[in-house]
């Protein structure tokens, strides 16, 4: 049986992967090769090598009640979007409250994992670890990769002919800091996802002229909703999720652009992207201001570089150019696992629910935080290490090899089908589907036609409202007692640090009441028929 693990890094997916292992009776360990928890989220004022972090103006794309892990919510006061420090301030009192740090070995590069030569039998893993130049290794029952998806800058040079004549000055986003060295400056922003889009909106304001090139296009939507309500809470729940599985992929591709264009334009903005049954999103609210004012101009793709200007692939040519921004992005890489298992981890698709390399003969390596979900990571690392530790001693089950295989394989061409190309890591989950697929698998997804019966305004708000971390403690292994009452009183949460001025009777937020307008009375007319068909008619489905 598994009784030692082999944390890899202590960002937000290490932290809750020590946290499960304690809850489990394992016994962690976690290597950290910076002095600090958090991660990308740990905030330095000059880059370094081989580690990536968030630049100053940073905030969270996630609102705090989507964001939190299950058990362990933000303060009530706190903003709905987080700025970086109050993220890692966050990160910080979860490892105090739940005594973390005496697992974490800090300033500890992990060197190497091998597989112990008795691996067949007992699934053991050799680590072998540096600290301040001292080498030691030791022997693990199980290793839990912890390390995410931004491992390692996406820097393709190679696409970008003529650069290494560039005489002016070019760096990764990484390197971005604030826009203090870039008044005055002409600069050119590769890349218009969500770094893109905020670095460029961001340096517009005191540079001399700021380009933004994009090679495929896309959507930009705002973090605010309807009613100026957070958009992950809005749009991220059970009924959306529901109907968005079962509507043909040539219908959602066609209903898309209509909803995104109802904000602006984005064929006349430049910003509409090539045609995809997945579109590329970036939030900002920001961005199509700074292109209405001319502060930022959309370019094409780059072809090549001179000296001193920029050749895009329309033929149009920008002059004396003084920084090259690339946001291009970033990719894993886990060079101290063994070519065999390296292999086979190219991509979180490649592995049983993104989770578990498929063809290994013990169940006893796992990758937390690598998948990509359309929300939050930590909500998704933290069920993830719950699944894991309980697959490490015991109280879970993996389904043979073959089935792990096939199950692998059939994700794989499910999104080939869907315009992903499967040997990169693109390809998004869908956040409430695959957290109720490890949930299925630890058995903690809420039963909420059962709801209906036991529990009316608890199902209405977890089939209505945001799908948020808490619902999976509401029953099974690891049940919180304040579960419910943290589902219940969540829109609370997120209206106190609104609340700076005070305005009698203001509106109050009813799940029910949204998806009402939003899919019409004879929809949810029809729905509620099909939900209640079989359950009490005494009570009217309302919330609040």
């Amino acid at each position: 049986m598994v009784q030692r693990v082999a944390i890899i890094g202590a960002g937000v997916s290490g932290l809750t992967s020590i946290k499960c292992c304690l809850d489990e009776g394992l016994e962690p360990t976690c290597f950290e090769r910076s002095d600090g928890i958090g991660g990308l989220w740990q905030f330095t004022e000059i880059p370094e090598e081989g580690r990536t972090t968030v630049y100053r103006s940073v905030i969270t794309n996630t609102s705090k009640e989507m964001t939190c892990f299950s058990d362990f919510p933000f303060p009530d006061d706190w903003p709905n979007y987080l700025h970086h420090s109050m993220l890692l301030k966050y990160l910080r009192a979860y490892t105090e409250h739940f005594h973390l740090l005496d697992y974490i070995q800090f300033k500890t590069k992990v060197c190497s994992i091998r597989k112990h030569p008795d691996f067949a039998a007992t699934g053991q893993w050799i680590v072998y670890t540096e600290t301040d130049g001292q080498q030691a290794s030791a022997i693990f029952d199980a290793v839990m990769v912890s390390s995410g998806r931004y491992a390692e800058i996406n820097l393709p040079l190679e696409s970008f002919p003529g650069i290494e004549n560039f005489r002016g000055y070019y760096l990764h986003s990484y390197e971005y800091r604030d826009q203090k060295e870039l008044e005055g400056k002409k600069v050119l922003v590769v890349g218009a996802g969500n770094t893109g889009g905020d670095i460029a909106s961001e340096i517009c304001r005191t540079a001399a002229k700021v380009f933004l090139s994009t090679r495929s296009g896309t959507w930009v939507i705002s973090r605010i909703a309807d009613d100026g309500w957070p958009l992950d809470l809005v749009f991220t729940t059970r009924l959306k999720s529901s109907i968005q599985g079962l509507l043909p992929g040539f219908i959602v591709t066609r209903m898309l652009p209509k909803k995104f264009n109802q904000w602006f334009n984005h064929e006349n903005y430049g910003l509409v992207p090539l045609q995809s049954l997945w579109p590329s999103l970036t939030l900002n609210e920001e961005l199509p201001s700074c292109i209405l004012s001319g502060s930022i101009v959309v370019k094409p793709n780059v072809k090549r570089f001179t000296e001193t200007s920029v050749i895009f692939e329309d033929g149009t040519v920008e002059e004396d150019i003084d920084v090259v921004i690339f946001a291009t992005g970033y990719k894993a890489k886990f060079p101290f696992l063994e070519k065999s298992v390296q292999n086979i981890c190219k991509s979180s698709i490649s592995l049983y629910k993104c989770v578990f390399p498929p063809d290994l003969e013990k169940p006893t390596l796992a990758f937390i935080g690598y998948v990509g979900v359309t929300g939050s990571i930590l909500p998704a690392a933290e069920l993830q290490a719950r699944w894991v530790t309980r697959v490490f001693n015991g109280s879970c089950k993996l389904p043979p090899v073959n089935k792990l295989m096939g199950e692998v394989d059939k994700r794989r061409k499910a999104l080939f089908r869907k315009g992903f190309p499967c040997e990169k890591d693109s390809a998004k989950m869908n956040f409430v589907a695959y957290m109720d697929e490890v949930a299925a698998c630890i058995g903690v997804k809420p039963n909420v036609p059962l709801l209906f019966f036991l529990d009316p305004k608890l199902a209405l708000e977890i089939l209505f409202g945001p799908c948020t971390a808490y619902q999976y403690r509401l029953t099974g292994p690891g049940k919180w007692e304040k579960a419910r009452s943290m589902i219940l009183t969540q829109w609370d949460r997120v209206l106190k640090p609104l609340k700076t001025r005070i305005i009698v009777s203001p509106p109050q937020h009813s799940s029910t009441a949204f998806w009402v307008k939003v899919l019409g009375m004879p929809t949810f007319l029809g729905v509620s028929f099909l939900i209640f068909k079989y359950s009490s008619p005494s009570w009217l489905p309302r919330i609040k």
